[in-house]
């Protein structure tokens, strides 16, 4: 089950999400993005740093705020002070460092500057997970960066489905009950041990590559729309949410520019005939759109 930026962005979708968790039977593996528009602040405040402007620390702050303000209305109350305590520290002890050394360090070479930045954005995903585990009585943390592995190919970056696989099912072997909470998008180089990352909208390739490595029963993308639609609903305020497709249809949209989900999140089920469902977070009971074969 993936929940993306929207499905983690406030008190009220994470009750929503927690609600859509408890009804399931369990094991569940649960993927969550960071908390809706995150990712892009990291990245604006990377860009303030290596500006020298450390206002972007503010900016920090107030991120902190909002992460707190959201234990506080989610988290279950024993485990709160724990869950308040990881993201202070790695605000505190990781963060800040790097954006002060992107600030104070005006020489730091091109690929260095990469490599930070791409350990900063990861930091999104870990602290929604750090909140959403704690939702739960029976949360069981996974870091992706243990078993998620990517390595060049051609000047570009792939993933290394070999050894991501061996780390899987040795990190998630004691699959057999509890809510399992991974982030999505995260990475490491399988050579070079930095974090990478799988490309902005990562998080359902996430949660394709697990459900197809740990063969699972159904991948659930859960986002703030009913499914596919016949047409942009905004545009075409007549579209109508299409029930079901097959995974080459599904693929063809999302190739076309449909943003239900992020394109190469196909491949890995459809490989294990896994269906897919498209679900709303916000609209738990409509029906969705399901994907299925031919």
């Amino acid at each position: 089950m993936k929940f993306g930026g929207t499905s983690v962005g406030s008190v009220e979708s994470l009750l929503n999400l927690r609600d859509i968790v408890n009804n399931e039977s369990k094991p569940v593996v649960v993927v969550v993005s960071a908390m809706g528009g995150f990712t892009n602040q990291l990245l604006a405040m990377c860009e303030q740093a290596q500006q020298r402007d450390i206002s972007c620390l503010d900016t920090l702050e107030a991120a902190r705020k909002r992460h707190h303000d959201a234990i506080d209305g989610v988290v279950l109350e024993p485990m709160r002070k724990q869950v308040h305590e990881t993201i202070d520290r790695f605000i505190d002890e990781s963060l800040k460092p790097y954006y002060l050394a992107l600030a104070t360090n005006p020489y730091m070479p091109v690929a260095e500057i990469e490599r930070v930045c791409d350990a900063i954005v990861a930091h999104g995903e870990i602290l929604s997970s750090a909140i959403v585990t704690g939702m739960f009585e029976d949360g069981v943390p996974h870091l992706s960066l243990n078993y998620m592995r990517t390595c060049q190919d051609n000047g570009g970056r792939i993933l290394d489905w070999e050894e991501t696989e061996r780390l899987v099912k040795a990190d998630f072997a004691a699959l057999d009950e509890g809510v399992h909470v991974a982030q999505g998008f995260i990475s490491r180089d399988k050579s070079s041990g930095d974090v990478t990352n799988l490309g902005r909208g990562g998080s359902d390739y996430t949660a394709a590559i697990l459900a197809a490595l740990l063969d699972a029963e159904a991948l659930e993308i859960w986002t703030d729309v009913d499914g596919f639609m016949t047409a942009d609903p905004r545009t075409h305020p007549d579209a109508t949410v299409i029930p079901q497709m097959t995974y080459q249809q599904a693929q063809e949209m999302c190739d076309a520019g449909a943003k239900v989900i992020y394109p190469p999140t196909i491949a890995p089920v459809a490989m294990k005939h896994i269906p897919v469902w498209v679900k709303n977070t916000f609209n738990p009971a409509a029906h969705g759109t399901v994907i299925v074969d031919g």
